[in-house]
């Protein structure tokens, strides 16, 4: 690959940023993750389409190299002896799908934020691009590195609820409840933006994250949904309000809440499974607790860093009990997964692939398309 064999002893794995720059929270994220363990370093980036933000948020990062452009980038790095080894995309959702395709096109591994793409087209047209080339592609559902949430699937796997049965999981925020986008505030300006976010709003910003965790934890893919999406703000274009039921293959039945225009809520991300034995139920504003339901039994409150934990738990704790661990290291576990399989595939290895991808990314655009179509046709059942 044009990325370059990493050499024995192992060397820092050189990181690519594309986007990020100066005004964008997630940047920084995707960097503190990628640099935490000391495994990788972002060394280059194209972090603005305005020339000069681009030029002015490298020299902030204090990158070895900032190109005005993602394909003049993709092109220059792939050629070079000493290019990067991945690429971070942290740009709105209309980029995602040009930036990866080529970068992956120039056998530059990817790891990108969610969402995939920007339609179901693109989606399918970039699983095309993943499968038949030798470049690694990770999606950033960040939830998923939650140690909580790993031992949730792990007890979930091992039967421990019996029968799945019901499922709920919400997220809600308030940070959309006025009409930001018509009030200089960028983020929201492209978020609500269908040309820029896709066809959906709340629903595919936050609405998607909700939707892959219950499936990572349930294991069980989402095959119908009857959705309710609503614009609250006047003159908004986009969702930023979604209620949904859901049904779960094996038979499960669930409902999904995600709001942008909750007063009052930050982050709130939640879910709860109920089976024929037990129950879990875990809140991302409090990460380190998950609760057990045995029937007929007291509750477990089970708390991560302790022992008597999974082992996929104990390898995603970074702290000992009692320190507050939560989104930046549940960030960085996804991304030393991924990075382990950069470095597997550098030695002819096969990669493990234990984070979300491209068939993830593939199922969220899905989701999102299914409950728009829902919504319009009077919420009656799409499938999935």
């Amino acid at each position: 690959m044009s990325s370059n064999a990493i050499a024995q002893p192992m060397r820092r794995l050189r990181a690519g940023i594309v986007g990020g720059g100066r005004g964008a929270f997630i940047g920084s994220v995707h960097r503190i993750a990628a640099e935490l363990d000391g495994e990788a370093r972002v060394v280059a980036g194209a972090m603005s389409s305005d020339p000069r933000i681009a030029r002015d948020s490298g020299a902030d990062w204090h990158l070895e190299r900032s190109y005005a452009s993602y394909a003049e980038m993709a092109a220059s790095e792939a050629a070079d002896a000493n290019g990067i080894d991945f690429v971070i995309i942290a740009t709105p959702n209309d980029l995602h799908f040009p930036v990866a395709r080529a970068f992956l096109e120039a056998d530059i591994h990817v790891i990108c934020d969610k969402p995939l793409a920007l339609t179901v087209a693109e989606g399918d047209e970039l699983m095309r691009v993943v499968e038949s080339g030798a470049a690694l592609f990770a999606l950033t559902h960040v939830y998923t590195g939650y140690p909580a949430v790993r031992q949730a699937r792990a007890m979930v796997r091992a039967g421990r609820l019996g029968e799945l049965r019901l499922c709920t999981v919400e997220y809600t925020q308030d940070w959309l409840m006025e009409p930001l986008e018509s009030r200089g505030n960028k983020q929201a300006a492209w978020r609500t933006d269908p040309a820029r976010a896709g066809l959906g709003g709340c629903v595919a910003d936050i609405g998607t994250h909700a939707a892959n965790l219950l499936e990572y934890v349930s294991g069980r893919p989402i095959e119908a949904v009857c959705a309710d999406l609503s614009s609250f703000v006047k003159g908004r274009r986009l969702d930023d309000d979604a209620h949904m039921l859901l049904r779960l293959a094996g038979g499960a039945k669930g409902t999904l809440l995600c709001s942008q225009i909750a007063c009052g809520e930050e982050n709130r991300l939640s879910l709860r499974l109920y089976g024929s034995q037990a129950g879990l139920e875990w809140h991302q504003e409090e990460p380190n607790t998950l609760l057990f339901k045995p029937a007929g039994r007291p509750w477990e409150r089970l708390r991560t860093g302790h022992a008597y934990l999974e082992g996929a738990a104990r390898a995603a704790t970074r702290v000992p009990p009692g320190h507050p661990e939560g989104y930046l290291e549940a960030f960085a576990n996804l991304y030393r997964d991924f990075m382990q399989d950069v470095r597997r595939v550098s030695l002819g290895q096969p990669p493990l692939r234990d984070y979300p991808g491209v068939h993830e990314g593939l199922r969220g655009l899905r989701f999102v398309a299914q409950a728009v179509a829902s919504s319009r046709a009077g919420s009656s059942w799409q499938s999935v």
